[in-house]
């Protein structure tokens, strides 16, 4: 099937030619074509260009995007789609003067989710998460990255990976699965860490290897979670077992777990509210992609992650949701945009760059997704008719989203 779209005021995020990711001060650059046409063939880009250049086909749909815009959709490297229930009352608790350590001390928090998701079917999960996940796809995401974390069982994590994988095979958006089994240590693993962590290293890591239930292995490395040396034998585990690190870090301290991040090749280091001089000179010369997720920020009322340092010191920057039920319950890559330009002093060029293709390397799909190119996955976002791109980020309040193409296909 063919699909044109014709009249495009600006289509946006044009690459001739692909590339991995954009870094520094490129990322202020980002290219479009006036006045333009896109071709869509199935589920991939065909072509584009001017429509002086539109060429004379008979397709099976046209668009006329008058006055609208395009770019391509979102890809959110970071989310914890799958999980039971909610933490409502948490929320109500940090209004009233608890910080989300403390919640977290007192059995909230992570522990919190695991408890009810271990009392949650697979079914039942499945029917919840999805729901989340078609929300996001109408909210302009064409591919996400999706962690375990809340089972901290053997069978709860394999659960939430099944459901993933559930997830995967009846939706046309490209997902990532993430195991994050040391997400937190269970009350029963309190003062037996070694004793979670041979759980991890001996008996989920080699079954979801088996089962080829995840692409990915991450660790929350932070004070009072996963300390710099266990992060890194469950790191080293997950590799011997073909699991690429993605890793949870500096959110509320800086320890030295974005270097070890560094060291063991990992696809992106998350989070980065507290950077130290060293953390960004780890970085330099790295392939691991520095992610950050300014919506979990808004929401505890914590610092949000230096977007300028770490671009000036020519490094490359992803944005992601960080959707989960406690710290960010939002999936709206709209919103992170905004709150990106509002709160990390990112310009719009800069955000969307790091909304699409830097968030596309950091969960390997560089290749296939976040640019518009010839040969990639139609996955595209037409807004409303707006006045220029700014106003996606500056009216942040406002839905300006007229339809989303995800694969060739519009999302109902």
């Amino acid at each position: 099937m063919q699909t044109l779209i014709i009249n495009i005021k600006e289509l946006f995020q044009v690459r001739e030619t692909n590339i991995a990711k954009v870094s520094g001060a490129a990322m202020a650059t980002l290219p479009s074509i006036r006045n333009a046409y896109l071709l869509i063939e199935n589920d991939l880009i065909q072509d584009f260009g001017s429509m002086q250049d539109c060429p004379e086909v008979n397709t099976e749909k046209l668009i006329d995007a008058n006055e609208k815009m395009v770019l391509p959709a979102w890809c959110d490297s970071h989310t914890h789609i799958v999980y039971a229930g909610n933490r409502e009352q948490e929320f109500v608790d940090r209004i009233n003067g608890l910080s989300y350590e403390e919640i977290a001390s007192r059995g909230g928090g992570i522990l919190n989710s695991a408890k009810k998701l271990q009392n949650t079917s697979e079914d039942d999960l499945y029917v919840q998460s999805k729901v989340r996940l078609e929300e996001v796809m109408q909210l302009g995401t064409g591919a996400v990255e999706i962690k375990s974390g809340y089972g901290l069982t053997v069978d709860d994590e394999i659960k939430m990976l099944r459901v993933i994988r559930r997830l995967k095979e009846n939706y046309s958006i490209a997902i990532k699965a993430t195991f994050l089994g040391a997400h937190a240590f269970p009350s029963e693993f309190k003062d037996n860490h070694q004793g979670y962590l041979d759980l991890i290293v001996n008996e989920m890591i080699p079954k979801i290897a088996a089962e080829k239930l995840a692409d990915y292995i991450d660790v929350f490395c932070e004070t009072g979670y996963f300390s710099v040396e266990e992060t890194n034998q469950i790191l080293e585990c997950g590799l011997k077992n073909g699991l690429i690190p993605k890793i949870h870090v500096n959110q509320f301290n800086a320890i030295g777990g974005v270097a070890i991040g560094v060291k063991n090749n990992a696809l992106s280091v998350d989070h980065l509210e507290v950077m130290q001089p060293a953390d960004v000179a780890a970085l330099k010369g790295s392939t691991t992609m520095p992610v950050a997720l300014p919506s979990c920020s808004y929401f505890l009322s914590i610092p949000y992650t230096p977007a300028r340092e770490i671009l000036n010191a020519g490094l490359p920057l992803a944005l992601a949701t960080d959707f989960n039920p406690g710290s960010t319950p939002s999936g709206n890559m709209n919103f992170v945009v905004a709150t990106a330009c509002i709160k990390m002093k990112m310009t719009p060029e800069e955000a969307i760059n790091a909304a699409t293709i830097n968030g596309a390397y950091a969960m390997g799909l560089s290749e296939t997704h976040g640019s518009v190119t010839i040969g990639k996955k139609a996955n595209l976002i037409i807004t409303k008719p707006i006045t220029s791109i700014y106003q996606l980020p500056y009216a942040f309040g406002s839905n300006l989203i007229d339809q989303v193409i995800i694969e060739g296909k519009t999302v109902q």
